[in-house]
């Protein structure tokens, strides 16, 4: 927390910069601990040289340090109906006690920094049009006995299961932010793909953008202008020519990205209709659901040391391995290594990923047609 005493002779604030907020940005900062001021005022305080730390002249964008000291000039009046008028907080509703027992439910991991959950399938991160069930208006369950409420550092598909970190502080927010980015978090996702790919240790190399006329909610590999992704893929056990169980590794973080590349390359993922049409469902008493499951993640811990934890499969899933003939086991006994150096077969992904672009498109017209038909 900050610490905060005023100048009683002109209304100058002066607030010591808190453990929790260690190199974070200046506006953030205002945004934790003075949210009635807007950023067009801290940057015109910041341009005037009124707003200060440790006596320096800084800019919204500087990072602050625990310890230091910020001069903040007094609250300017506010007019209503400017911008600079501040917007009601939306009070969250209160969670009911069945709220908070399938919340707490959820955590298989907790610590003083931390939390991980197992998310369940068909729960989403966040909210967004038409959700109104999500794991980040369920935080206000989680924060036991912190100071504030816990922090989503990153995501998972609403329809994918499995591990997903949470922050029960700022600064380790901050920390695991860096982590993602930084690419230093490792994250292992175990899937059913139909088919079974012709390499057994894999890295697709596609870069990734928002398929137009789709309002960006579906991804495509866009070799002009996508985004680099990288994803290893490993397999585990095969069905015969059916399917494969494979572990999925994704080196960039892309919407979609483990959905999008698996597709790609011809064997989406099972239950993905989305990126696989209908030929991502199987027969035989394999759910249709979604078969791609955040299985553990590991990541290295702000007050030091590391979390690493395992999130166990959710029923449809753990059903399907079994009716294939699958053993849990060997997934598991999966070495936790780095990716192979090298370069990866470029030219045999993209050839597959056109062919499967193209197959994908004969049979979308395919079901066109038959929709117009008449009966």
């Amino acid at each position: 927390m900050s610490d905060a005493k005023n100048d009683t002779r002109d209304g100058v604030r002066q607030f010591n910069v808190g453990y929790d907020d260690d190199g974070i940005r200046l506006d953030r900062w205002f945004k934790r601990h003075l949210p009635e001021t807007s950023f067009t005022t801290v940057a015109k305080w910041a341009r005037t040289g009124q707003l200060r730390v440790d006596g320096s002249r800084v800019t919204p964008g500087d990072r602050i340090k625990a310890g230091q000291t910020l001069r903040v000039p007094p609250p300017e009046p506010v007019i209503e109906d400017t911008p600079d008028a501040p917007r009601p907080k939306r009070e969250r509703p209160p969670l009911s006690e069945d709220q908070i027992a399938y919340a707490r439910e959820m955590v298989i991991h907790k610590d003083l920094q931390a939390l991980v959950l197992n998310k369940p399938p068909g729960l989403a991160t966040q909210g967004g049009t038409k959700t109104s069930e999500h794991v980040d208006g369920l935080l206000d369950a989680l924060q036991y006995d912190a100071e504030g409420r816990p922090k989503l550092v990153h995501r998972l598909d609403k329809d994918t299961s499995g591990a997903l970190l949470v922050a029960r502080t700022s600064r380790a927010a901050a920390f695991f932010a860096k982590a993602f980015s930084g690419r230093t978090a490792r994250k292992v996702y175990w899937a059913l793909v139909v088919g079974v790919p012709s390499i057994d240790d894999g890295m697709v190399d596609l870069p990734i953008g928002k398929q137009p006329g789709t309002g960006g909610e579906k991804m495509h590999v866009d070799e002009e202008n996508g985004q680099a992704a990288r994803s290893r893929y490993r397999v585990v056990e095969r069905a015969g020519n059916r399917c494969a169980w494979v572990e999925l590794q994704p080196f960039t973080g892309r919407t979609h990205q483990l959905r999008v590349h698996m597709a790609a390359i011809g064997h989406p993922i099972v239950g993905d209709g989305k990126y696989g049409g209908a030929a991502a469902f199987l027969t035989g008493g394999v759910s249709r659901k979604m078969h791609l499951h955040s299985r553990r993640i590991r990541v290295d811990h702000p007050d030091g040391g590391s979390i690493d934890e395992t999130a166990d499969l959710p029923t449809h899933f753990a059903e399907s391995l079994a009716t294939l003939g699958f053993d849990i086991a060997k997934g598991d006994a999966m070495p936790f290594e780095e990716p192979k150096k090298g370069p990866p077969p470029k030219a045999v992904l993209k050839q597959r990923a056109k062919a499967h672009a193209k197959s994908m498109r004969k049979e979308h017209r395919g079901e066109r047609r038959r929709r117009g038909s008449p009966d």
